[in-house]
């Protein structure tokens, strides 16, 4: 009875710590973007699940990886909401779990298609490779931006297609958008640790504000891509810009929160005026 409950504890401890590493917030975001974007192309059911799966797969990897490359960072800043950090996952089990993840998601991609999976392959890349380094470089926002836009892509590759121009360029906005209300809440353990993406270049006061006018930009892309009615068009908007409103002036996750927020709303405007 105690081996059984000790092991149940055990397994309890590993799940917390994998959900915990796992990024869930941006990870889960991103892939219902990607969702509604399956659905604004109009995929069948069959190749919207392998799409979706692929993404997830990919993201799960990029946040397993960012907590693993990071641990040392964030031992030294005594990051309290890391749990590889506290002691409170296993290293073991997050890079096991990492490896899976990462094999998933090449087999998944390349059952979309050849090249909507090599497309799906080159994003998750960007992720590892801002990961492995060039999130403490000026060039921090390159890969959210090529991953964000190359997401459209691997939607409508799989359907045999090319995205609209403004597929591509709203995503690559709201990507970049996203990456700089990401770091708001660790920008001074950044700095403190040597971190010196494009966001801390900026400094803490620019961030939201930069950050909300690319959103936006972001916005009006796909405003003036989707065209929609006057009315729908003008709720957009007002929701947007309440939405980039809590951007500047939200504290702690409430800027990302609102980010998150500003891409579903442009991603259901495609699903309902396709």
């Amino acid at each position: 009875m105690t081996a059984g409950l000790a092991t149940g504890r055990a397994g309890s401890t590993v799940l917390r710590g994998l959900l915990g590493s796992a990024h869930l917030g941006p990870t889960l975001a991103v892939t219902v973007l990607v969702a509604l974007l399956t659905g604004a192309q109009g995929l069948d059911a069959g190749t919207s699940v392998l799409v979706v799966a692929a993404v997830l797969a990919g993201q799960l990897s990029i946040g397993w990886s960012n907590d693993l490359v990071d641990l040392a960072r964030d031992r030294s800043t005594h990051r309290d909401d890391k749990p590889l950090a506290t002691g409170e996952g296993s290293v073991q089990a997050v890079r096991l779990a990492c490896a899976v993840a990462l094999a998933a998601t090449v087999v998944l991609s390349l059952a979309v298609g050849v090249a909507a999976g090599l497309v799906h392959l080159a994003c998750v890349a960007c992720g590892w490779a801002y990961n492995l380094g060039l999130k403490s470089t000026a060039w921090s926002w390159l890969p959210y931006a090529a991953a964000f836009g190359g997401l459209t892509y691997v939607v409508a590759l799989a359907d045999g297609s090319l995205p609209p121009w403004w597929w591509p360029v709203g995503a690559g906005l709201l990507g970049v958008g996203a990456h700089l209300v990401n770091v708001l809440p660790d920008v001074e353990d950044d700095l403190a640790t040597g971190v010196r993406g494009l966001p801390h270049r900026l400094g803490p006061r620019l961030i939201a504000p930069v950050a909300a006018a690319v959103l936006a930009a972001a916005s009006v892309v796909v405003l003036v891509g989707a065209s929609p009615p006057t009315a729908a068009a003008v709720a957009v908007g007002l929701v947007v810009l309440a939405l980039v409103g809590l951007v500047v002036a939200g504290r702690g996750r409430v800027p990302f929160v609102a980010a998150v927020v500003i891409a579903l709303v442009d991603a259901v405007l495609l699903v309902v005026v396709r």
